[in-house]
């Protein structure tokens, strides 16, 4: 009887992987140890950039493009390249000759080129890699029960028989072909071996090492890909380590795995599967492949590096990277991508720009009290999993203000563009001004459109920072003194009031007491509560950014004041928090 769910998809049409599978792997493996592994060293890693990655395409790369990606692969550092698919086009087979005859390939880099199991097509396989320092063949052939039933109307020995001779036929045109100067191996792929019986996947592929014989100084590698992932990660973890435990001439055996992400879990199953015993992980940059993709080797790759793990490849210009591969692929990389997308590194929501505003303010004050390189000191910052610093991003864009964000964003945008560090009272008045934009005009503010809107709300009292005057009242000169008795101070003052020009004297014990007495001779009251300052910069034109509270008209309210003396700057400050009172 058909069932569907409530909104009418069929779901009986689907069974569980477990119940499809005749081997129950749950009873194969109750002693599995990958759940209590950690993986301390990078595998081996194996780009298809060039070859599943290329064939998913909509339209596959042109020489110059499979070119870039190719150096950008070596740059990067991968030592196992998968080119092409020699056999399958002239284009594939133009573009391996082209990297050999060119020297386009380090000494120490092995390319890899892909072929069915068909003699004819094994033979120009091996003719594309003539010249090369390292080259493997990679043969494979289907062996699930859905394709021997169903496309290849096989059965297993006639299954098995194609996986020998084909290794047979690789190992005899090699020896024709190939000269000594080619260090030559070889891959075998049981495709589809997740949905294999577990006992004829180690059946077939010890067959294919009988015949490859592999010994000291003569690998095989035997690839098990998730070809089509169709089961929990944990699922897929129990069959290489079943495998791996398996599997005889296992010292000179390289296990590979090639996972895809037909259900989202890709990297996962990657990672347990190197837990469960994998030597070697076959992936695409940023998870480009066929369907939903292969295993992405960023991700892969980053995620060790967050543990403390050396992956062995350069990310430290991740954009430079994402750049390539999007012009290579014309395919553009998720700005939510791991460690890759635009947006990974920055925060809109209020409560996480705080956490992060405070969590660089403690690293810093830890770093500096180490002494010592910063790369010292263990990274632990709120809501960021690595330094963004470590692949090639600055933290002008971690934290970006929008309608959602809070007075940590905003703060800590105008002190990493700015240098401004902002009392926190101020802080949350500000994020009110900034609150009401976003508001009314939506969308992201960037960091030059906030200073504009800081700059325009306490800056413009004079008219040496480039912006309109406004306001009642302007400072034009000043000049303090010490009273003959050495008790206060004694200011001299022009200042303009509606564009009347006044000179006040006033005394006060200190220049700012009396500069709020020099105001209350132009009928303006004003009472300091709060104050703060900081150097805006260094050497001999430094400027200083000055912060005053205010009691002014029963208004408490902020002013700033910028200016190379830091008296004037904090004068400055004042007549900004007056003109916003009265105006």
């Amino acid at each position: 009887m058909t069932k569907r769910t409530p909104y009418g998809m069929p779901v009986s049409k689907y069974v569980s992987f477990h119940e499809a599978m005749p081997t129950d792997i749950s009873t194969l493996m109750t002693d599995r140890t990958w759940p209590s592994k950690q993986i301390t060293q990078a595998p081996r890693w194996l780009s298809t950039d060039l070859r599943d990655g290329n064939q998913s395409l909509i339209e596959p790369m042109d020489p110059a493009r499979k070119r870039t990606m190719f150096d950008l692969l070596v740059r990067m550092g991968y030592k196992e390249i998968e080119v092409g698919f020699p056999s399958a086009s002239q284009a594939d087979f133009d573009f391996v000759r082209s990297i050999i005859e060119e020297d386009a390939i380090p000494e120490d880099v092995t390319i890899s080129v892909l072929t069915q199991a068909r003699e004819e097509l094994i033979e120009r396989s091996i003719r594309s890699v003539v010249g090369a320092h390292h080259a493997t063949v990679h043969l494979y052939n289907a062996t699930a029960p859905v394709f021997r039933d169903i496309v290849f109307r096989n059965d297993k020995e006639a299954t098995k028989e194609l996986a020998t001779s084909g290794t047979q036929h690789v190992m005899d045109h090699a020896e024709k072909i190939l000269d000594d100067d080619t260090v030559f191996g070889y891959e075998y792929s049981p495709e589809i071996f997740i949905d294999t019986e577990l006992d004829y996947a180690l059946e077939i592929c010890e067959a294919v090492m009988d015949v490859w014989g592999p010994t000291e100084g003569r690998e095989i590698i035997l690839n098990l890909p998730a070809t089509v992932e169709r089961a929990t990660p944990n699922v897929y973890a129990d069959q290489i380590e079943w495998m791996s435990r398996n599997l005889s001439r296992r010292e000179h055996v390289a296990v590979s795995v090639h996972p895809h992400n037909d259900r989202g879990t890709g990297v996962a199953a990657a990672e347990l599967a190197v837990m469960a015993g994998a030597d070697r992980i076959e992936g695409c940059l940023f998870g480009q492949g066929e369907r939903t993709g292969n295993v992405d080797l960023v991700t892969l790759g980053m995620n060790l590096y967050t543990q403390g793990v050396d992956p062995k490849i350069d990310f430290s210009d991740i954009d430079e990277v994402r750049r390539i591969v999007e012009h290579c692929t014309q395919m553009d990389v998720h700005p939510r991508h791991p460690y890759g997308g635009d947006l990974v590194y920055t925060a809109f929501s209020g409560s996480h720009q705080d956490a992060i505003k405070k969590g660089f303010a403690v690293r810093e004050q830890q770093v500096a009290e180490s002494g010592g390189d910063e790369a010292d000191v263990v990274w632990n910052v709120p809501y960021l999993p690595v330094d963004p610093r470590d692949v090639g991003r600055n933290y002008e864009a971690v934290i970006r203000v929008n309608s959602q964000s809070g007075k940590g964003g905003v703060a800590y945008l105008l002190a990493s563009t700015r240098n401004l560090d902002l009392p926190r009272r101020l802080q949350i008045e500000f994020s009110r001004t900034v609150q009401r934009h976003t508001d009314a005009y939506g969308g992201e503010m960037s960091a030059e459109r906030l200073w504009e809107i800081f700059a325009d709300e306490y800056l413009p009292a004079t008219t040496d920072n480039g912006l309109t005057p406004w306001g009642r009242f302007q400072l034009h000169a000043t000049q303090v003194a010490s009273a003959g008795d050495g008790s206060d101070d004694v200011l001299t003052a022009t200042i303009s009031d509606g564009g009347a020009e006044h000179t006040v004297q006033a005394r006060g014990n200190g220049p700012v007491a009396a500069f709020s007495a020099a105001l209350e001779q132009l009928g303006v009251e004003v009472s300091v509560l709060d104050y703060a300052e900081h150097a805006l910069s260094e050497g001999g034109d430094a400027t200083a950014a000055a912060y005053v509270e205010c009691e002014v008209r029963d208004q408490v309210i902020w002013g700033v004041g910028m200016d190379s003396s830091i008296t004037t700057a904090s004068f400055k400050a004042i007549v900004s928090a007056v003109n916003r009172a009265v105006r």
